[in-house]
């Protein structure tokens, strides 16, 4: 009788707190400042160095603040947390694909980073999660369409308005999308928008999600919009991802207005969110890549526990699709 195969498999426990408020913040402050550093135009960062050597003290002098500023970093730090997990959202991010018929053990994020100067930056490169059979589910009839064979387009559409006839019409509106999150295990993705403002959001052919701040005192359910043709999403604010986000943008947008130096009191009077103006003051003659790889470390370590454990598979057959995400820990490098 011939050995059971081994499956191996990977644990991961729980092992502290979810966060304390200094690590929370500072794991936001990371994609913040990544969003603020990208969002510049790409002659102006030359003049400094380019993007991986422009230094944190010449932010302040090499940005202009915009009304759209917000909400690009909150594209940033929604990406990151996905990416990794981040318990503040992972588990509503998961629930929402289930609506969205995408089921899978890893939930991943590719970023559209809409720069001030009309480029795109895909800081995850789609080559590295999708494969030629990825497929994307845009909720409505029709058959999938594969998401590798269009995301250059849609990337095209985004620059250049004229390319946008050339995208097929059950997709049409994709050049829209901020992320497509979905599952590489399941190989199925769905284009994402997100608001910071919720008024602003819409929906547009292609699009399936919809992430938007919950308002306080109101439902912060996942539901489908059926006139948006959107499963909304909205993230949850009194101890949880949106107060550690604006606490986060308070954070670094003082301290850029102080020269890059630790603001007044009175510009950030509470003790958590002084710290971490401080971890970024102590820092400021290095290079804004360096400061976010730096403080990688401070952002909540020894969250989980990983155990890998050897397992005989006796039989295969169908079985539920229910599943539970893991944890990471918070944000990643972005280098």
């Amino acid at each position: 009788m011939s050995q059971p195969e081994q499956l191996q498999l990977r644990l991961e426990f729980q092992e502290n707190p979810v966060v304390d408020e200094v690590s929370a913040i500072t794991a936001i402050v990371r994609p913040i400042l990544a969003g603020i550093l990208y969002s510049l135009k790409g002659q102006v960062v030359k003049e400094a160095g380019g993007y991986d050597h422009a230094k944190l003290l010449m932010l302040p002098r090499l940005r202009r603040p915009g009304d759209g500023d917000i909400g690009i970093c909150f594209e940033y730090a929604v990406h990151e947390a996905i990416r990794q997990r981040n318990p503040l959202i992972s588990e509503r991010i998961h629930d929402a694909l289930i609506q969205c018929n995408i089921v899978g053990h890893v939930t991943a994020s590719i970023l559209f980073g809409a720069e001030k100067s009309g480029a795109v930056n895909l800081i995850q490169t789609a080559s590295e999660l999708l494969t030629d059979d990825s497929v994307l589910l845009y909720g409505t009839k029709g058959r999938p369409v594969k998401l590798k064979g269009h995301i250059w387009m849609v990337s095209a559409a985004f620059r250049r308005p004229a390319f946008r006839d050339w995208l097929p019409q059950s997709i049409s509106g994709l050049w829209k999308a901020d992320l497509f999150t979905g599952n590489p295990d399941a190989d199925k993705w769905i284009g994402t928008t997100l608001k910071i403002n919720r008024t602003q959001l819409e929906g547009a052919r292609g699009l399936r999600l919809g992430i938007i701040p919950a308002n306080e005192g109101e439902s912060d359910a996942i539901v489908k919009d059926e006139s948006k043709n959107l499963v909304i999403c909205p993230l949850p604010y009194d101890r949880s991802f949106m107060q550690a986000f604006y606490q986060a943008w308070e954070v670094v947008v003082q301290f850029l207005a102080a020269d890059a130096q630790l603001p007044k009191e009175a510009a950030l009077p509470r003790p958590p969110s002084r710290q971490v103006a401080r971890y970024l003051e102590d820092r400021r003659d290095f290079s804004v890549k360096d400061v976010i790889d730096a403080l990688d470390p401070l952002a909540q370590p020894h969250l989980l526990r990983t155990q890998e454990d050897g397992a005989a598979v006796i039989e295969t057959r169908k079985v539920s699709t229910e599943t539970t995400t893991a944890l990471l820990a918070p944000m990643p490098k972005t280098g």
